[in-house]
């Protein structure tokens, strides 16, 4: 009788997105995802006043209205972590047909949520489970709740899985590559602006101060970006957006920075964003909409945004190495058992 072939599971994570551009479902989103305290780290007591009073009865309506300027049939970044599972999972049924392999999607935040993919995959005991955070920089405010959730539900399961985890991928060769490819297409496309902006999403300078790593593994991709690129200094710079709050956040600013060079005479930006694996509502409609009207209202004339890797073949093969490093791995254990 043939052996029973090993159970993996392979889960590729994401932030998360409402389930529709409206208030309700934003007010809902919002409210799970600015009450983890990763995220926000004023004391929980002060922080749920505000959030209820001042934040949730009158940002989600806002925010709705920017949601559906960029919503498809569904949300960007719920299509394109779909469309990515499924051509990372095609190729890995075929590559590792001595498992049984599972490859699935999962949000910190909304649906579908990682706490509910961890108990379904829970109904068929797994023996490895392969967990893929696809934000390419680590932060205690993004990939570190993806542990935490993982973490809870391994406390209340009996017959544990082996566990893996691809922390980051700041500086791999497949990454830097896949960006620099994707600049290059556009260029080729569009032309060269004066002025390449790296701009990454932000966190507040307090979280930098206590040691998340997050802004200087951001640094180290832009560097390694704009040398793959053969960029001068004076053609490129890296930046943050997204602020919130009142706090001082990691800087430069990219409003401020647009807004700076708008005014010293810079006529063409292109603008990108290496910290999101698929495009969103921070890429599609803050950076690529909102500072573009920023950049050209102070002066500016020519401003553009370079889509996110999303489901570049490229990109793919940056993921499906990850993934395959620790699948290669478990075949010197699990396959032979």
């Amino acid at each position: 009788m043939p052996a029973e072939k090993a159970k993996i599971s392979v889960i590729l994570a994401n932030l998360g997105t409402p389930d529709a551009p409206t208030a309700p479902a934003v007010r809902k989103f919002l409210q799970q995802f600015l009450s983890d305290q990763r995220v926000i780290e004023i004391p929980k007591p002060l922080w749920q006043i505000i959030l209820r009073l001042f934040i949730l009865p009158f940002r989600p309506k806002r925010v709705a209205h920017a949601y559906a300027s960029v919503w498809a049939e569904d949300s960007p970044m719920r299509e394109i972590l779909l469309a990515q599972v499924a051509q990372v999972r095609e190729t890995l049924l075929a590559q590792y047909p001595e498992f049984e392999l599972n490859v699935v999607p999962a949000m910190t935040y909304g649906q579908p949520g990682m706490v509910t993919v961890l108990d379904k995959l829970s109904q068929t005991p797994q023996d490895h489970i392969i967990l893929l955070p696809l934000f390419p920089q680590y932060s205690a405010t993004s990939t570190a709740p993806l542990y935490d959730l993982l973490s809870q539900w391994m406390q209340k399961q009996r017959n544990l899985p082996g566990i893996s985890i691809v922390r980051d991928y700041y500086q791999h060769p497949l990454y830097i590559q896949s960006l620099a490819q994707s600049v290059q297409e556009y260029w080729a496309a569009h032309g060269q602006a004066e002025k390449l902006l790296m701009s990454f999403h932000g966190i507040p300078q307090p979280y930098a101060d206590k040691g998340d790593p997050y802004a200087d593994r951001c640094r180290q991709t832009a560097q390694l970006l704009a040398q793959a690129l053969n960029l001068r200094e004076d053609q490129w710079a890296i930046s943050f957006q997204s602020r919130f709050g009142k706090q001082e956040w990691v800087k430069p600013y990219t409003d401020q920075l647009l807004q700076d060079w708008a005014e010293q005479g810079v006529k063409s930006v292109q603008i990108m964003s290496p910290a999101f694996s698929a495009d969103c509502l921070e890429t599609l409609e803050e950076l690529a909409i909102q500072n573009a009207e920023l950049f050209l209202s102070h002066g500016g004339e020519h401003y553009a945004y370079i889509p996110a890797l999303n489901a570049r073949e490229d990109h793919l093969q940056l993921l499906l190495s990850l993934l395959q490093a620790n699948l290669d791995g478990l075949k010197q254990t699990l396959a032979s058992a």
